[in-house]
């Protein structure tokens, strides 16, 4: 590898860096609101998962995927891990407040 390349590859890699700290970052917000949500819908009596809105956000997050040059098979696996997370949280809030 060339002197070129080398610092080519530690600039990149430091992009990277920062770019995954972003995404943690965005996710632990992304996080804390849909935490507010599971305290609306568990406060209101609505079921932890909403297909319909799942159903919408899966197509939104193709389209943005496809837009981006990005595999939408990617994104949308990536959203459903998300997904499957916030569910579990929204079933732990509202087990938590029929306790209460």
């Amino acid at each position: 590898m060339t002197e070129d390349e080398a610092a080519e590859l530690q600039s990149l890699r430091s992009s990277i860096d920062n770019i995954d700290a972003a995404l943690v970052h965005l996710l632990a917000e992304r996080f804390k609101c849909t935490q507010r949500v599971g305290h609306l819908k568990a406060s209101a009596g609505m079921p932890p998962a909403d297909p319909a809105r799942e159903r919408e956000q899966i197509a939104r997050l193709r389209a943005l995927a496809e837009e981006s040059h990005l595999d939408p098979a990617f994104a949308e696996a990536f959203l459903a891990f998300i997904v499957a997370e916030v569910i579990h949280h929204h079933e732990r809030i509202a087990e938590d407040a029929a306790r209460d």
